[in-house]
């Protein structure tokens, strides 16, 4: 495929970049997003900052890079990383998803900080509600993944991001930053999507495993120690047992993303991992497709599972669901006492919420749903730690 091609879902080209960032600056949705999330900011100083920078790198560096710090300084009790020197030039970062917009921001929050340049982002389509917030993140490197198609649209939609990524490792190179599946694993139990690693082999000039390896995918461990739409999701557990047929609205989502960026996230801590090349080399001995893509899955889930950072919220999680004090000498009672007050706090937000009175039986399903969220990420890291025992 040609740039070309790649137009309608490739971050805006800089060529085009000071005509769209002119008219992001005088679209009322985007202002009002701006005072909403940031009541104190002089908009019109920020929008003369914004019409200084003329390319992307300018704008991620000189207005994305403060609102970052700014946004981990207030809402979070540090961003931090480890595995740095495991980047050796472009790849593809492929992450567990916690956050929806934070996830692969405070990634390259972590980038900027060593001085290395930052990834490209995949974004569903599903999110750019208006026109303005498409805008926003195409400026911002991000390239689209179209979802919700036909089966025949999904399929070349699928080539063609396929391609992009492609092209973006072996003749932009840039790196790019993707979900290891569409949407958020609702309890924290976080597996590679099949069909995001056979996407990937779509293109390139080799097999299917060649293919995923010109990618370069380098598995990156997100571990927030307070996920600030828990609730949310313990919610729609809750709605979901009661009618299966339940689906969020588009109003949900965007409350979803609204409460992602301003809840409080506790410690973020990012661990990236060594590009898995050497690793799925070792696969290359396995003919059935659907077994290698099981086992490609497999690299990247075990490689996230083992660079989870743990948290004393997820150590009392799992004693709390499986009734023991095996994990005790990891937190102190003050531990348990603000684990407790947190729950409480987050669950009696859904009350609030919902149009009947939640039940003790309610109330006891959800708790279960909350702890099952924090002990996940630690019952997957004993997985991978035992088998390598």
């Amino acid at each position: 495929m040609t740039k070309e091609e790649f137009k309608d879902i490739a971050p805006i080209d800089d060529a085009d970049f000071d005509a769209k960032m002119q008219s992001l600056v005088k679209e009322p949705g985007f202002e009002h997003a701006v005072r909403y999330m940031m009541p104190t900011t002089d908009y019109d100083k920020l929008k003369a900052d914004m019409l200084s920078v003329h390319n992307k790198e300018e704008f991620q560096l000189k207005i994305m890079y403060p609102f970052l710090e700014m946004l981990a300084s207030r809402f979070t009790d540090g961003v931090t990383s480890n595995g740095i020197s495991n980047i050796k030039g472009v790849g593809t970062f492929i992450t567990n998803h916690r956050d929806i917009v934070l996830d692969a921001s405070f990634l390259n929050l972590c980038l900027i900080r060593a001085k290395i340049p930052t990834s490209e982002i995949a974004i569903g389509n599903n999110l750019l509600i208006y026109e303005w917030i498409e805008d926003l993140v195409k400026l911002n490197k991000s390239f689209i993944v179209k979802r919700n198609l036909e089966m025949r649209q999904a399929l070349e939609a699928a080539k063609q991001l396929s391609a992009y990524i492609h092209y973006c490792i072996t003749e932009k190179n840039q790196s790019v930053w993707i979900a290891q599946r569409e949407g958020r694993s609702k309890d924290s139990s976080d597996h590679t999507q099949e069909s995001l690693i056979k996407m990937m082999a779509l293109a390139g000039e080799g097999d299917m495993l060649q293919n995923v390896m010109e990618v370069k995918l380098m598995p990156t461990a997100i571990s927030y120690e307070y996920d600030p739409n828990d609730y949310l999701k313990a919610r729609e557990f809750l709605l979901r047992s009661k009618d299966p047929d339940f689906k969020k609205s588009q109003r949900d989502d965007l409350f979803s993303m609204e409460t992602g960026l301003v809840g409080n996230k506790g410690r973020v801590h990012f661990s990236i991992g060594e590009c898995i090349n050497p690793q799925l080399e070792r696969l290359s001995d396995i003919t059935d497709k659907n077994e290698l893509v099981r086992a490609i899955c497999a690299v990247i889930d075990n490689t996230i599972h083992a660079g989870f950072h743990i948290y004393p919220i997820n150590y009392i999680a799992y004693d709390r669901l499986n009734g023991t004090e095996e994990f005790s000498q990891f937190y102190t009672d003050d531990d348990v006492k603000k684990v407790d007050e947190y729950v409480e706090s987050q669950l009696a937000k859904v009350a609030k919420e919902l149009p009947d009175p939640v039940s003790d039986e309610d109330y006891k399903f959800m708790i279960e749903k909350m702890w099952t969220m924090y002990a996940n990420p630690l019952k997957n890291k004993l997985t991978v730690e035992a088998v390598h025992a």
